[in-house]
């Protein structure tokens, strides 16, 4: 039976939805962290939203106002723990940079084979919290397979698993032990064939492509007003690499490596990555794009941390130049940033002509590509707020320090 609307059984609603704010956070495990993000939502369409950092706050940069420069290092890997090593690499560079020091070139190669591998475990972790955050177990598990073999290898460097403190000023604290190369190209062969594992799980899993393809769209040209730096901003087309564009005392590092900036140009990745094809449904500066940089970079820092084990071998000479931890430093100041796994983390030294800075200060990337987030996250779901944060691979240690 068909009403007419001038009948009178028929009823009529006032349909509306109230806004609501919603706490996401600061203990959330989708906000890798302690983060919390306050959404505006109409129903389940998020309006706004506004992050609130400051809980992991542990006034790093005043501890380095009070220690020699040495004896900061181990304060630069509390800020992103994921990848110690890059945090102690742009730390050491930006004294060296003050001192006008040139480490020996076996030195420069270790310290490529430190900070590549350990690029590569925290994007392993970082994928296989992405694949927890959407709702799946196995990456994760997968991805710590690999990564505790990495781990092994720095605790047979540096006796750590975590927090390293090895690359210092001057090279490293100690030289590489014997084996070690062979024990790293053993993981390298047995590690290489299983990537095609984590894109069986997830980059072309239907599932993980429809909670990422589309989502979060983050374009080129708001990347760079944002600031954005490393796979965020790579993920959206922004051909950008601080280990090929960044200062000489940082690119001499990558001197003589072959390696290609891993971001989409005219349509397409670089041609010697042979693995799965951007889905039709993803879009350029998407989540799933972000993800997909990650992925390819570990491809490459592979081949990178096999280049520098053949430099390394080739290499006579010493790892380091030996620095006293009461090294006086030259009045002055420098800053010089980095491309850590997350971004670039920037170091600004001030000082006065002794051995402690006077000022030492942190550029966070993931400040900036935290700051993004009320821009891309409007008009979403509030399902897909854990697919925008965990495409971003934020690090609250990093931000707050």
């Amino acid at each position: 039976m068909t009403m007419q609307a001038d009948d009178p059984r028929l009823i009529e609603f006032d349909v509306r939805t109230d806004e609501m704010l919603v706490n996401m956070g600061p203990q959330h495990p989708s906000t890798h962290g302690v983060l919390r993000l306050v959404l505006r939502t109409d129903g389940e369409i998020v309006s706004e939203t506004t992050p609130h950092i400051g809980y992991l706050h542990r006034c790093a940069e005043k501890i380095g106002e009070n220690l020699t420069a040495r004896q900061f290092i181990p304060y630069t890997d509390r800020m992103d723990y994921l990848a110690g090593m890059n945090m102690n690499l742009g730390w050491s560079l930006a004294v060296e940079k003050l001192l006008q020091m040139e480490i020996p070139e076996k030195g420069r190669h270790l310290r490529v084979m430190i900070v590549e591998l350990n690029r590569i475990a925290s994007h392993l972790l970082g994928m296989g919290a992405y694949g927890l955050d959407l709702g799946t177990f196995s990456p994760f598990l997968y991805a710590f397979r690999e990564r505790e073999k990495i781990l092994d290898l720095f605790e047979a460097v540096c006796g750590a698993r975590l927090t390293y403190s090895y690359l210092t000023i001057g090279g490293a604290t100690h030289d590489l032990p014997p084996g070690w190369l062979q024990q790293c190209e053993a993981f390298l062969d047995q590690f290489e064939p299983n990537i095609e594992e984590y894109h069986t799980l997830l980059t072309t899993n239907q599932i993980f492509v429809k909670r990422t393809a589309g989502i979060g769209l983050l374009p080129a040209e708001m990347a760079i007003s944002y600031g954005c730096t490393g796979p965020v901003l790579r993920g959206s087309g922004v051909d950008c690499d601080l280990r090929r564009d960044g200062e000489p005392i940082y690119t001499r590092m990558y001197e003589g490596y072959d390696f290609e900036i891993i971001c989409e140009r005219d349509g397409h990745y670089p041609d010697d990555y042979d693995y799965p094809p951007v889905p039709k449904e993803a879009q350029l500066g998407d989540c799933w794009h972000r993800f997909y940089v990650r992925m390819l970079e570990v491809v490459q820092s592979v081949s990178l941390i096999r280049q520098a084990m053949d430099k390394y071998s080739q290499t006579a000479g010493d790892y380091g130049i030996p620095v006293r931890f009461n090294h006086k430093l030259p009045a002055g100041e420098a800053y010089l940033e980095t491309e850590s796994s997350r971004g670039w983390m920037g170091f600004h030294i001030v000082s006065d002509g002794t051995a402690v800075p006077l000022r030492a200060r942190a550029r966070s990337g993931c400040f900036s590509n935290l700051s993004v987030i009320g821009e891309i996250g409007h008009g979403c779901l509030i399902a897909d707020i854990p697919a925008i944060v965990g495409s971003l691979d934020l690090l609250m240690g990093e931000i707050d320090r």
